[in-house]
């Protein structure tokens, strides 16, 4: 697994979760049309045309508009922020019951690009065109205030081109830390004034504000990933608001507010990985990687040998530790891409061949395959991207403004030490956040109570396999909210909805008709994805990519 090419790959792409809201019901009533709260109106327009995407990728049927709202809710004269937003109107306007809103979490995607880009026809068609479907850039992310702490793409590249992954060999550490210690000092010092105000708690103050603004008495969303800690916070703020609202691919927000994430990473994505190689193993010939050795020592032997002997291929590049660490995670939140001539288990046994001498391996395919994989998940390198892409900046400025981690380099070594014992991820997923070391967090950040109880139930949906978001979290969750229900998922991958036609079809029922799971309701898997196409396809799995961020969970601990 090469470094240049995943660094590159980041910078080009960014990660797809969601958050969306929706109309004034109470579940399980009757649909009614709302009141209209008071507040300013959004005008909605053509959207104006990007050069630098597409035109096949751009959905005609959305539109581009913008609300205003304060900087800092604290002072509301002393500043405004314009939040960026698109638009797919409903198409079954008789029968229409309010607004979804979509936003990528991440932290760091732009919800506007998401609905532009065909998740919000997609949801809508679902949803049997009876809601606008709305997406919106958070604050200091995309369109809404970017925050900015590079001149552009390249010079991000080359910062992250300049160091490991995560670090992992003794000479690593301090420079590691230093570099990104100076990179939230710098940043957070920068002197815009957004950066003191991109907390979650800003974000979910700014979604009440659309909520009134599209004319919803009450918030119906649906978040994906770090998603969900928007939806979590937004309920426990405003419950009183709360409509229909669903959160899939689950934080625990005790965890996530307090800088204690990694006790759920440090051993969520080991738990995938060893699903991962159980089904390789159960196909046989059927998954590549599969040999006689078993899966599960021969990927030990894989990470344990690049750790000692990184392997040179084509154009300065290499195989190395990091690498392999980075694209085993990344690839482990999307089955879909597991099997297949351009899939994770064949470059794995590309890698495994070369590395451990088992066979004859052009060390110019191993580059191709890891370029390949990356074009699957949708994020090869795009040397033509503008600068609105600001990922990296925005996950830091928003992730740091809500969580407190150590300052000193010893604690963060000492936190290295804590999340290598859980698994050989817990690392990537530690060092992943060390720019947050010199940023403070926001005087207006949420820390709790995250136990209230909504005006109407929530539903929590969460994946018994998840990489970045394990099941603990949504069963956490479900306990602290105390009008919620719980569906589980019994699958892999990052997030459910889309990739289990079980759960698509349970949040769609929610959402429309207001319709709840039954208690302790269990989606079955999809089938071993080593199996024959015709067999392990889900009814609804040919859906606009979401969670699918390839390099960005161990750059910036991105969900």
């Amino acid at each position: 697994m090469t470094r240049r090419a995943m660094r590159t790959g980041f910078v080009a792409a960014m990660v797809a979760v969601l958050s969306l809201s929706i109309a004034p019901v109470s579940s399980g009533g009757a649909v009614h049309p709302p009141d209209r709260p008071n507040g300013p109106p959004i005008s909605w327009t053509a959207c104006p045309i990007d050069a630098s995407v597409d035109p096949e990728f751009v959905d005609p049927a959305v539109q581009c508009g913008s609300l205003t709202v304060p900087l800092d809710y604290d002072r509301p004269r002393s500043g405004t922020v314009d939040v960026a937003l698109t638009r797919v109107p409903a198409t079954n306007p008789d029968q229409r019951i309010g607004t979804v809103f979509v936003n990528p979490g991440g932290p760091g995607g732009s919800g506007a690009d998401m609905v532009r880009n065909g998740f919000g026809s997609y949801l809508g068609e679902m949803l049997g065109g009876r809601y606008d479907v709305v997406g919106f850039d958070p604050r200091g992310v995309g369109g809404t205030a970017p925050i900015r702490c590079f001149a552009d793409n390249d010079a991000a590249a080359d910062f992250l081109n300049s160091q490991p992954v995560f670090p992992y060999e003794r000479d690593q550490f301090r420079p590691f830390f230093d570099l990104w210690w100076d990179y939230g000092r710098r940043c957070s010092a920068s002197g815009q004034p957004i950066v003191a105000h991109m907390s979650t708690a800003d974000v979910a103050r700014d979604l009440d504000r659309l909520r009134a603004a599209v004319g919803d008495r009450r918030l119906n969303y649906l978040g994906f990933s770090y998603g969900s800690y928007i939806g979590t916070t937004y309920a426990n703020l405003f419950g009183r608001n709360v409509g229909r609202l669903v959160i899939d691919g689950v934080l625990d927000p005790r965890l996530f507010a307090s800088g204690r994430q990694i006790e759920s990473d440090r051993v969520a994505t080991q738990l995938v990985l060893d699903e991962f190689l159980r089904l390789c193993d159960d196909a046989g010939d059927g998954c590549p990687f599969h040999t006689a050795e078993g899966s599960a020592s021969r990927w030990e032997r894989l990470a344990k040998s690049l750790r000692e002997h990184p392997v040179d291929l084509t154009d300065g590049q290499r195989a190395s530790y990091d690498g392999l660490i980075a694209v085993t995670l990344s690839a482990l939140y999307a089955p879909e891409v597991w099997s297949g001539e351009d899939g994770f288990a064949f470059l794995l046994d590309q890698v495994a061949d070369l590395a451990l001498a088992e066979g004859d391996v052009d060390r110019s395919a191993v580059a191709d395959g890891q370029q390949a994989l990356l074009v699957r998940l949708g994020v090869a390198a795009d040397e033509q991207k503008p600068y609105h892409f600001n990922g990296l900046d925005a996950f830091f400025g928003n992730h740091c403004a809500d969580a407190e981690y150590p300052k000193g380099y010893q604690q963060w070594r000492a936190g290295d030490r804590f999340a290598a014992a859980g698994s050989r991820f817990g690392p990537a997923w530690w060092w992943g956040v060390a720019g947050c070391a010199a940023w403070p967090v926001n005087q207006d950040r949420y820390t709790g109570p995250w136990s209230t109880r909504t005006a109407n139930p929530m539903l929590i949906v969460g994946n018994r396999f998840d990489p970045a978001t394990d099941y603990a979290g949504a069963q956490a969750s479900a306990r602290l909210l105390r009008n919620s229900r719980l569906l589980t998922y019994e699958g892999w991958g990052h997030t459910a909805f889309g990739r289990s036609a079980c759960v698509s079809d349970a949040v769609v029922a929610y959402l429309v008709d207001g319709a709840l799971p039954a208690p302790d309701t269990r989606c079955a898997a999809n089938p071993n994805p080593f199996l024959p196409t015709s067999a392990r396809l889900s009814a609804r799995s040919a859906h606009p990519q979401i969670g699918l961020p390839p390099t960005w969970p161990v750059l910036a601990g991105a969900r």
